[in-house]
């Protein structure tokens, strides 16, 4: 079980799956995610999303994930309570993709055999079992056994000399709304959205990468709007490098795990 259908949730959820687990997706009813075409976010709203050849589909019942799995066609999303369907489902495996940044995880030991967090404020061997370093950098995507992650540090990777002004984090809690789409060239300064009678501009010109849902409930400094400077090829869907190399790291976490286990 992987919580959270954001890019990174979606992406560690994505190398499960095709390495051949049986993988179900944990999410909230109302996901805040911006990058939504590089995730299976948009699953919780719209019943079903394909994330580079892989389906995603939200499921109401929890009775029906097991004959689902079963037949390892697509990735269920559950947006039921997490006690209720760790209860019913069992899975040897939870991994915490949520990536909230500036709060603290809870311990989450013992919710499955092996229990993975990935970023920062996790610590190995007390909050999870092992725990994925997440930020640019030599360390992404490496396996850590017993102490803590990185702490939250430095400037998102630059692109074409754009980095934390890429994004719009939310100046106030309330509902979010725009008309505009991921994937719309928008020019610096221009109004992309709205949270009560605030208005959001585009930060600089570019491409929408991210974009949150419209209608969507959001708190005060959540990421809501993210624009790529490439205009001529710039990258608003699929997979990215960084959710890839975390997936990879997840994967080997539990293939060391299992050669353990096996023993």
């Amino acid at each position: 079980m992987v919580r959270g259908a954001n890019d990174i949730g979606s992406a560690v959820a994505h190398r499960l799956f095709t390495s051949g687990y049986a993988v179900v997706i944990h999410e909230i009813p109302q996901p805040t995610t911006a990058r939504r075409r590089m995730a299976f976010t948009d699953a919780v709203f719209d019943g079903r999303v394909r994330l580079e050849g892989i389906d995603a589909k939200l499921v109401t019942k929890i009775s029906l994930v097991p004959q689902i799995l079963s037949t390892h066609l697509l990735i269920p999303i559950l947006v039921q309570d997490l006690q209720e369907c760790l209860k019913y489902l069992r899975p040897d495996v939870l991994v915490d993709g949520r990536m909230r940044k500036h709060s603290q995880p809870e311990a989450q030991r013992g919710l499955a055999e092996l229990t993975i967090g990935l970023g920062p404020n996790f610590i190995a061997g007390e909050t999870t079992d092992l725990a994925i370093e997440t930020g640019w950098g030599e360390s992404l995507g490496q396996v850590i056994e017993q102490s803590a992650t990185h702490p939250l540090e430095g400037e998102p990777r630059e692109i074409e000399g754009h980095a934390r002004d890429r994004y719009v984090y939310a100046p106030l809690g309330g509902v979010f709304h725009t008309s505009l789409d991921i994937g719309e060239v928008v020019q610096q300064g221009q109004t992309v959205a709205f949270i009560e009678s605030n208005i959001l501009f585009a930060p600089i010109t570019g491409v929408l990468r991210g974009l949150t849902r419209d209608g969507i409930p959001v708190s005060q400094n959540t990421k809501v709007i993210e624009v790529d400077p490439r205009v001529q090829s710039p990258q608003v869907s699929g997979i990215g490098e960084r959710p890839a190399r975390i997936a990879e790291g997840v994967l080997t976490a539990i293939h060391r795990w299992e050669k353990g286990y096996a023993h």
